[in-house]
């Protein structure tokens, strides 16, 4: 039986490129979705293998909807892609469950291998992502910690997006007081008192495409 797969990526040519990509190779395409979002519902709804998530995804990351995926389908092992061979909250996120990290670059020739190794129960990254992992190690430097809850990453995004802090409560559930409190308590953690700092702060995160 081929492994069932989730593509997620709001580029829908690049999601149509990878998924005859993985169908030559035998895999089974379930599922797929434009947004961070979305791919949560999906993953609900279908129990997918394996989620192949992009990074910078409008409404929610790859990151943190794989946080989420892994809550709603917990079968489900989740890879990312990435521009961004440096990514910096690999270690993090390697922590928090994400089992794969694929540079776009490369992901011709890893995914196909990355998948295969994520669902026997190991973990994949890209030789650039894994070089950098490396020389943290032998740096006997430890990752700074992301400074955000997930929650206050959610909220970065949306306010990077162009969202305002009522449509942010709206799209989140909460009151505008308390999008508000988020917004303001983001600012304080990362010191920056305007917005446009807080657009180029995600895009140094990879959470929003330039």
């Amino acid at each position: 039986m081929p492994l069932r797969l989730l593509l997620a990526d709001d580029h829908e040519v690049v999601r149509e490129g990878l998924k005859v990509l993985l169908e030559q190779q035998g895999f089974d395409v379930v599922a797929e979705a434009g947004d961070g979002r979305e791919a949560i519902q999906r993953a609900r709804e279908a129990g997918p293998d394996v989620a192949v998530l992009d990074l910078s995804m409008p409404e929610l990351n790859g990151l943190d909807a794989s946080l989420e995926i892994g809550r709603v389908s917990p079968r489900t092992r989740c890879i990312l892609l990435t521009m961004h061979s440096e990514y910096p909250h690999v270690i993090e996120a390697l922590r928090g469950g994400l089992r794969g990290y694929v540079v776009k670059t490369h992901a011709a020739t890893d995914l196909v291998h990355a998948i295969h190794e994520v669902c026997r129960g190991r973990i994949y990254l890209s030789a650039s992502i894994s070089q950098a992992v490396i020389e943290t190690f032998l740096a006997k430097a430890e990752p700074a910690p992301d400074p955000l809850t997930p929650r206050e990453r959610e909220v970065l995004q949306l306010v990077a997006d162009g969202k305002t802090t009522k449509e942010i409560a709206e799209q989140l559930g909460v009151s505008v007081k308390t999008a508000e409190g988020h917004r303001i308590r983001i600012m304080k953690r990362l010191d920056i008192h305007a917005t446009a700092g807080l657009v180029r702060y995600a895009i140094r995160q990879g959470l929003v495409q330039p």
